[in-house]
Formats: structure tokens, sequence, C-alpha cells
């Protein structure tokens, strides 16, 4: 199941007015521009990841909500089946899966995470930002970490855990891509 853009957008605009939130406090909570998210919430811009999680945390929703209008149930355990887990499209090319969505409370996020070459265009992208920390685990291709002026390069089975409220930066330096378990962990657990 694809999320729509729409859809994602306009549960967004429901629950900001359901809670009482002004589109100047979502957007300061999502750390992007008032501009950019009236785009988002007219569903004419997709959202990050990250960008997801921090709205979802203020709207007080698990970031399945937004994605799917379902509410996780689940809290003993739950198993996600292949081609089961709810996909999301990332910028910049980056496939997200998101494993255990039904399982509420989460207090990691875990996710299998395809990123494709970018080839030269790698300097371009922008470093990244998230409360926690990070666990990788490489399971095909190789995989390039940015953090801070460190760059390091993965192979299948190799790991990293960082603190993601640092500036990284991860890119697939081959032209098959990278495909990646990365388990996000949220700062409340931490």
């Amino acid at each position: 199941m694809e999320p729509n853009i729409a859809e994602v957008a306009e549960r967004i605009r429901e629950l900001r007015e359901t809670e009482g939130y002004s589109q100047e406090e979502i957007a300061r909570a999502m750390g992007v521009s008032l501009e950019q998210y009236i785009e988002i919430e007219a569903g004419r811009k997709d959202l990050s990841l990250s960008t997801l999680y921090k709205c979802a945390k203020k709207l007080g929703v698990d970031s399945l909500e937004l994605l799917s209008g379902d509410t996780p149930k689940l809290s003993g355990y739950v198993i996600d089946r292949i081609g089961e887990a709810i996909p999301t499209e990332e910028h910049m090319g980056f496939l997200y899966r998101h494993l255990a969505s039904n399982f509420r409370n989460k207090t990691v996020v875990p996710l299998l995470v395809t990123a494709p070459y970018v080839g030269d265009q790698k300097e371009e992208m922008p470093m990244s930002t998230h409360e926690g920390q990070e666990f990788d685990h490489i399971l095909e291709g190789r995989l390039e970490l940015r953090y801070g002026k460190h760059t390091e390069i993965l192979m299948p089975g190799d790991s990293v855990f960082y603190d993601s409220s640092k500036e990284h930066r991860l890119t697939a330096p081959d032209k098959g891509g990278c495909k990646f378990i990365a388990i996000v962990i949220k700062k409340e657990s931490v």
C-alpha cells in the first residue's frame, strides 16, 4: 500500500485543526518554514521521514496514523510479512518500508531502507538530523556514512550506531544502491 501524499496531507490538516494548532506551530515543530508547511499540508510537497515523525509527535499520534489513517493496535508482538510493510517514498529517492508499523507505543522505529545510487550528486544532498539515536545494519551493497567531518564506507554485515541529532548523511556509492535495516530510537526511550 503506497501512501497517497494528498491523503497524508489531509490527515495532518484535520489533526492540526482538531488539536487547535496553527500552521506556524506545526511548521516550527517539524523544523520547516511556514511556506514549506503550507505546501506539505496542501499535498503539493512530500515530507521526509524525520519530518513526518516530528509532525506525528507534535500531533500526539503514531506516524502510521498519518501515513495510512490506521491506528497501531498490537502490543504483544507483530509480524510483518514480506510485501505487507507500509512503504513511503523519502526525498532523494530513498524508499523506506516501515516494519512493525501495527505495533503501538513503539520506542524504536524499525525500517527496511533502500538507498539509491546518487553518483556525483551526493555532495548536493543535505545533511540530516533527527532526535534520538540510530542503528543501521547493511544487508546489500555499500553505504557511505558522512557523520560530521568523518566519512565511513560500510559493507554488507557491517553496522553503525550513532547520535542522529548530529549532522549525518547516508548515500549509496555504487550503481546497485544499498539495502539496510535502520532502527531509529526515539529520544524518549534514550
